[in-house]
């Protein structure tokens, strides 16, 4: 279910204090384009024992579907980079190859941001109570792996903007509470708001 959106703009940047997960932060910047949206950031953290940083710069259609998405991970052992490219409607390459195993994806799902949990819900334009799929393309922080990510968004009420989410493959499940602007204010245990 697509349609008009239920959100603001997005602000010219945001960012989040990563918790419990991993100890970070993370900050984003929003840029229109001609036909969409820009999204450029990084996440600094330490988990489990190790430092990472990811940057990414992720374009986006119009009605926030995943176009493009270039990756870098830098740890101890080196620095990384993957670049997904999607047609917008469901098909993805990962470094120049075709990867089936993402079709039907319409986000990519970065591991180390918060920020990504936008993409769906700005997307979907979802009644009280409706529920949906939302399987994305997901990138591991550390070594830029990507899998399929299936996930389920429950829009739960207004006002507040609060969604119930879903990700069976981690047996973890959250509500998501998000601002004006659909971007998230509160991922517990995950991360929250800075500004």
């Amino acid at each position: 279910m697509t349609g008009t959106t239920l959100f603001a703009p997005p602000p010219l940047t945001a960012a989040w204090r990563h918790l419990d997960a991993r100890t970070g932060f993370e900050v984003a910047y929003f840029h229109p384009l001609p036909g969409g949206h820009r999204v450029e950031g990084c996440t600094t953290a330490v988990e489990d024992g190790h430092t990472w940083i990811v940057e990414y710069r992720i374009d986006l259609t119009p009605a926030w579907a995943t176009r493009t998405a270039h990756v870098t991970c830098r740890t101890s052992t080196g620095t990384r980079h993957t670049i997904l490219e999607s047609d917008g409607e469901g098909r993805w390459r990962v470094n120049g190859e075709h990867a089936p195993h993402l079709d039907g994806c319409l986000d990519v799902d970065l591991e180390s941001s918060a920020m990504t949990n936008t993409f769906p819900v700005h997307r979907l334009t979802l009644p009280v109570g409706a529920e949906v799929q939302a399987p994305a393309a997901y990138v591991r922080a550390l070594d830029l792996t990507v899998e399929r990510l299936e996930q389920q968004y429950v829009r739960t009420a207004d006002p507040g903007r609060r969604y119930d989410y879903f990700s069976p493959a981690f047996g973890f499940a959250c509500r998501l509470t998000y601002d004006e602007s659909g971007l998230v204010l509160d991922y517990p245990g995950i991360a929250v708001r800075a500004i």
